[in-house]
């Protein structure tokens, strides 16, 4: 009887341990992808700037020399290389157009024009991401500094960093680099 017992009891404890794994198995799936690719869920937009929809899509993971055949020396060193633009340089700074910022990258959505605002920083600024599935966020502590370092998601570009000196509604302050994005003017319906 006792052998019984314990075979019981192992058994339970593996059937246990698998209806548990479930969870992180669809979980895995869920940020993997059923073939084992990394996805990220992202909200797309159209030419006229109009939310479609939300997305998984494969992440974009490429080695530095892909990069490097892709970007220029300088916008591989602002989006792979966490590098910043000279303040007062980048060709978006005085950018009114009205238009979506692109990541210049993966092309994935980033800032809509009419959340820009004049900084007096040097960098092109808005309160808030298109989307904000569409960036992310995380802790930055070079330069002896401690900021918050914005990326795409999808990519992961350094576009620039966050800080919460900014205009209402947010009092967030996106400070972009633009040889990290692209600007296209939205189109009228």
């Amino acid at each position: 009887m006792p052998a019984f017992r314990t075979s019981h009891a192992h058994r339970r404890l593996f059937l246990k341990r698998v209806v548990s794994g479930i969870p992180a198995v669809f979980l895995l799936e869920k940020s993997f992808g059923a073939a084992g690719k990394k996805t990220v869920r992202i909200v797309e937009f159209n030419a006229m700037g109009l939310r479609t929809g939300v997305t998984d899509l494969e992440k974009v993971e490429k080695t530095d020399a892909e990069w490097r055949k892709q970007l220029s020396p300088f916008q591989f060193q602002i989006t792979r290389e966490a590098e910043t633009e000279v303040p007062g340089t980048g060709k978006y700074l005085n950018n009114h157009a009205d238009g979506l910022y692109y990541c210049l990258c993966c092309n994935t959505a980033l800032f809509d024009s009419k959340t820009k605002f004049e900084s007096g920083t040097g960098w092109p600024s808005f309160y808030q991401p298109i989307a904000k599935e569409n960036v992310e966020t995380r802790r930055d502590t070079s330069h002896g500094m401690i900021r918050e370092e914005v990326l795409c998601s999808r990519c992961d570009a350094h576009l620039g960093h966050v800080f919460d000196d900014g205009p209402p509604p947010t009092g967030l302050r996106y400070c972009m680099n633009s040889a990290a994005m692209n600007f296209v003017p939205r189109r009228k319906a």
